[in-house]
């Protein structure tokens, strides 16, 4: 790998019981920047966040995971930057095979593709992208991208769901994907109800 720098941001609400053991297990394996944007929680998120080596920047109130995760992209100093879920769902060992092509030059945009897409609308957006641009899981949270490219997204609607890749690909990066299994949490998942109030901003960028 060449000797791009890598800040791995992780926006996170309400994870005191998740997030230390994820910062753990990435700076054990690599010497990447972590960078903790809490959304204002009300727990010891920031404060343990802290405690095991990650930069933190905490929201002035409860701003939801769209506006927390562009403020982590405005932040983050790496030329490479790695976005993952708090809640222990993403394998830090996964985060090398989505960093290496971006570094070697062949990409832009990395996803990291889930084994499923528990959400109907999470597989309608899939569907409606890929006649666009040939990625399976566009809804994916795990994904590595150029600093370059993350100054460049505007990131409409209510969340990332199609609309990061449509973006992306309006801006002519090279996109790929590479499977990155689910690793183990006890945290439920909730109904993604703003996913219907997303789907214009979809359409929008399909058109």
């Amino acid at each position: 790998m060449s000797s791009s720098t890598v800040t791995v941001i992780i926006p996170a609400y309400n994870e005191a019981a998740r997030i230390g053991s994820v910062i753990r297990t990435i700076t054990d394996m690599y010497d990447y920047e972590v960078l903790v944007i809490d959304d204002c929680s009300i727990d010891d998120t920031a404060a343990i966040a802290a405690e095991h080596g990650a930069s933190v920047i905490t929201n002035e109130q409860n701003y939801g995971y769209l506006e927390t995760l562009q403020r982590g992209l405005r932040a983050a100093d790496g030329d490479i930057l790695v976005t993952m879920d708090a809640d222990g769902e993403h394998r830090p060992v996964d985060i090398e095979p989505l960093v290496a092509p971006i570094a070697s030059g062949q990409k832009d945009l990395m996803f990291g593709k889930r084994e499923g897409y528990p959400r109907p609308s999470e597989r309608l957006f899939s569907w409606l992208v890929r006649l666009r641009v040939d990625v399976t899981d566009s809804g994916s949270g795990f994904r590595a991208l150029r600093q370059e490219l993350a100054e460049q997204l505007t990131l409409p609607g209510e969340c990332t769901c199609g609309t990061l890749v449509l973006e992306a690909h309006e801006a002519g990066a090279r996109i790929g994907e590479v499977p990155t299994p689910a690793g183990d949490t006890d945290k439920p998942r909730r109904t993604g109800w703003w996913h219907w109030k997303h789907l214009p901003y979809v359409l929008k960028s399909l058109l």
